[in-house]
């Protein structure tokens, strides 16, 4: 009887390396490189848009009809979704959060130079009736307490300002006044009633502020938005050399104006 060969079978033949894949050549992985860099750098242009058209901007303080609630060399955030931001291209007003109240600090489209933002805070609501007299705001029949309000300069208008301030506000006197003899100035005037849909504003530095006594009132449709914070500030008239390094207010950083 035969017997079958057992099956002899050596150590397995090792197969050699596989070779690395070439690399691409030098300009297509500057295309790549430069592409990537294409993506993101449009991605983070397209989020700055959509933040800084519908939720966020930054704003300066250029003069000092605010102080002492915002100084020359504020900067700070308006919240823009607040008051319902405007669409860029379209124009239509997504909706607000709220509408503006007494007491707001806004920013708003300026009614005498065109593409600037005006800070200012809102003193008179729709309907309401508003009159000064020596300094003393009155709404609607009572006294207004204001604290944040600052008087610092005597003196009276150039003659040029209180016709101006006559020329708008006879238009909203109540019956009852005489307009002939109607003369307004920056202490005393009115009272006036604020239409449907408009705000009468004020500068805390009631006698160095450019506002709705001698051009009137503020449209709706022309509020931006509200102070947020304040991200950075310094003392625009310090002595000392670069004040925005050397003159920072750091106590002011991160606050809220109110």
């Amino acid at each position: 009887m035969s017997e079958a060969p057992a099956n002899q079978s050596g150590p397995a033949a090792t197969p050699p390396p596989a070779k690395p894949p070439a690399p691409p050549p030098a300009g297509k992985r500057f295309s790549q490189w430069a592409w990537e860099w294409i993506k993101s750098i449009v991605v983070a242009l397209a989020i700055w848009f959509v933040i800084r058209a519908l939720l966020i901007e930054a704003f300066r303080i250029p003069s000092s009809s605010m102080e002492r609630t915002l100084l020359v060399g504020d900067f700070l955030f308006v919240n823009k979704a607040l008051y319902g931001a405007e669409v860029p291209l379209v124009g239509t007003r997504l909706p607000a959060v709220r509408e503006p109240v007494l007491g707001d600090i806004v920013v708003f489209d300026s009614k005498m130079q065109e593409g600037v933002k005006v800070v200012k805070r809102v003193v008179g609501m729709p309907g309401d009736t508003l009159e000064m007299r020596d300094t003393q705001l009155f709404r609607n029949g009572g006294r207004a307490a204001e604290p944040f309000a600052v008087w610092t300069t005597a003196g009276s208008d150039p003659l040029d300002q209180l016709a101006l301030m006559k020329s708008w506000q006879v238009d909203y006197l109540l019956p009852s006044m005489d307009r002939t003899v109607y003369r307004p100035d920056r202490r005393s005037w009115g009272p006036v009633v604020v239409p449907e849909g408009q705000y009468f504003v004020m500068g805390d530095n009631r006698d160095n502020s450019w506002d709705s006594r001698y051009w009137g009132f503020v449209d709706r449709r022309m509020i931006r938005g509200r102070p947020l914070f304040i991200y950075y500030s310094f003392d625009h008239d310090s002595w000392r050399a670069l004040p925005f390094v050397t003159a920072i207010r750091w106590g002011r950083l991160f606050s809220q104006p109110n």
